[in-house]
């Protein structure tokens, strides 16, 4: 069994300490095989707000965690415009990783990870063609029994970011990613962006989507709240199957809410404990 913690949008200089530190006492007492975190490290960008996130990496890392993460929107910066433009991820390669699609294995489990931040949108994001080449070439040369997960800061498709019905924009070339995905055989899409936590079948959000499990994160430290607490994922895969726990800040500490176990026969998942007609999500 493999467990991965997904972290999102830590929005380092728009952080709670106190969350800070629970995060990381939290994660700490999981002993995960993985921690990954889907972009937002920082809110707007700045050397001192990566150096803050560089440090919590380090702490964790010192603790023998291993680490893989994206860029987001906010680790571009937003005011200098020269910056932005001309070398908008320079911080980003310095602080947290010179990988901007970085790739890791675990028994049973492949991970790769999908820069989506670019400085022609300033809150919008988008797959390259290249890009989706290279989700299809790396992933072609894991083990066809693997778990394939990947990792981008942007949803692929449009999700709900609050009350009143409002939808976020999907990834840009989401139609073309999709393809790329199915034809890859991405089981695991995780992403943050939204700062909500939901669990989807691709297939109920797109027609084309292959057969993936969607699974969104809140945001785990940031003030920056849409609706919810603030969040992170457990994902625990074992096989075939997925146990998904959301932690959730409750008065002063995270506490796990009840594990719902997901299970992937053939090309769709459906729910333990549901009729096999009916879709995870």
């Amino acid at each position: 069994m493999a467990r991965l913690i997904h972290l999102s949008d830590l929005h380092f200089g728009a952080h709670e300490p106190e969350l800070v530190d629970a995060v990381e006492q939290r994660v700490l007492a999981e002993e995960p095989d993985l921690v990954v975190i889907s972009g937002d490290f920082t809110q707007r960008a700045r050397t001192s707000q990566f150096e803050e996130a560089c440090d919590f990496l380090e702490r964790l890392r010192d603790a023998g965690l291993e680490v893989l993460g994206v860029p987001g929107n906010h680790d571009v910066p937003l005011y200098d415009v020269l910056r932005r433009f001309l070398s908008p991820l320079t911080r980003y390669k310095r602080f947290i990783d010179e990988t901007l699609c970085p790739y890791h294995e675990l028994p049973g489990v492949a991970v790769l990870g999908i820069n989506t931040a670019r400085s022609l949108t300033f809150s919008d994001g988008r797959i390259s063609h290249e890009q989706m080449d290279f989700i299809r070439d790396t992933f072609a040369r894991s083990d066809p029994k693997t778990m394939r997960v990947l990792v981008t800061h942007h949803p692929l498709f449009a999700l709900p970011v609050g009350e009143g019905g409002k939808v976020a924009n999907a990834v840009g070339r989401s139609e073309l990613a999709l393809d790329a995905i199915a034809e890859a055989g991405v089981d695991l899409l995780l992403a943050g962006h939204n700062h909500r936590s939901s669990t989807h079948s691709a297939r109920d959000l797109a027609t084309r989507a292959g057969p993936a499990l969607v699974i969104q994160a809140g945001t785990a430290t940031s003030h920056r709240l849409r609706d919810e607490e603030q969040s992170f994922n457990r994902i625990d895969i074992d096989g075939d199957s997925v146990v998904l726990t959301i932690e959730t800040w409750s008065d002063d500490q995270f506490l796990p809410s009840d594990a719902q176990r997901y299970i992937r026969e053939g090309d769709h998942w459906r729910i333990a404990g549901a009729r096999q007609e009916e879709p995870a999500g």
